[in-house]
């Protein structure tokens, strides 16, 4: 057989594996809207480096890689990739992960349990999964790991940080500081709908602040109209993400932040939160957390997906 033209002595060319995907938009019930994510359905054997060049391809925000369980007791383990490196826990892509398995497991008569339960690199990720008309529609997740406060950040480069004076940030229930429920932001309130609708990602205001505490996300939020609903916007340009469509474990940090607050009362709190409209891409999450005895218990983020596209990798 000859050789192929640009392979080395002793190697020939091996044919393509094909490895399926599916994409999905999450946090959203209709086509076109919430955030993108793809799912790679067939991971196992690939390398960290084409895990990464594979998200990269797709361009979106983040890429999930799944692979069988370590523990057959568990749904499966699941990587998740963003343009720029692996990260131990997301909200869209376990929300459109859930979705998307749930699909496949109906389409090959397997009986779909209440719940998924995903092992990552936080820690194992319980999905709950939510049907209409028989179908998986939506899924809940429960954030893998209690609030953590971390660093504070000085009003004037939390708004730098954000293309905004430091008039448009509000300060009176938390300073902006670095939350997390498996994966930390930057969490700044901003004073009005108006200051949200006109913060933006400074690439350089990042890296100067952001770096130096390890963190490269800056999610902006401001109160709605009525006291469960808020509007959010979360920007990584470090991260090569401008800005993000739906950023569920951002909002977990963020609705746990609240929930923590010394006047947010005991119990369950239902929350309803919108981002995305500001770049075209309206996102719908909801979440709940639950406080006892003065902590934060629990944090779950949901919503809906809707699966878009099917197709194979040739590798």
């Amino acid at each position: 057989m000859r050789k192929h033209a640009s392979m080395p002595d002793g190697l020939n060319p091996e044919p393509a594996m094909p490895r399926r995907y599916v994409t999905a938009d999450v946090f959203t019930d209709v086509p076109f809207g919430g955030n993108p994510l793809a799912v790679v359905l067939d991971a196992e054997g690939l390398t960290d480096a084409q895990m990464q060049a594979i998200t990269r391809e797709f361009g979106y925000s983040e890429s999930t890689f799944v692979l069988p369980p370590s523990d057959p007791a568990n749904t499966a383990r699941v990587r998740i990739f963003t343009p720029t490196r692996e990260v131990p826990f997301a909200g869209h892509p376990n929300v459109g992960t859930a979705v998307v398995l749930a699909r496949e497991w109906s389409l090959t008569g397997r009986v779909l349990p209440e719940q998924f339960q995903f092992e990552e690199g936080a820690g194992l990720v319980p999905v709950a999964l939510q049907t209409r008309n028989g179908a998986v529609v939506a899924a809940e997740l429960r954030a893998p790991e209690r609030l953590v406060i971390g660093a504070r950040v000085s009003v004037a480069d939390a708004a730098d940080c954000l293309g905004l004076s430091a008039s448009d940030l509000r300060v009176d229930d938390h300073a902006p500081c670095v939350a997390s429920v498996g994966l930390p932001f930057l969490i700044v309130e901003l004073t009005s709908r108006d200051a949200l609708r006109r913060a933006c990602g400074d690439r350089s205001e990042h890296a100067r602040v952001l770096r130096p505490i390890g963190i490269d996300g800056v999610y902006a939020y401001v109160r709605g109209e009525h006291e469960r609903d808020w509007h959010a916007r979360m920007f990584a340009p470090l991260d090569d993400m401008p800005e993000d469509p739906a950023t569920g474990s951002a909002t977990a940090a963020m609705i746990a932040l609240r929930a923590a607050l010394p006047d947010a009362g005991e119990g369950e709190r239902a929350w309803r939160i919108v981002q995305g409209e500001d770049m075209g891409r309206t996102s719908r999450l909801f979440g709940r957390t639950l406080r006892e005895a003065g902590e934060v218990t629990r944090v779950h983020v949901g919503g809906g997906a809707v699966v878009m596209m099917d197709g194979l990798l040739h590798l």
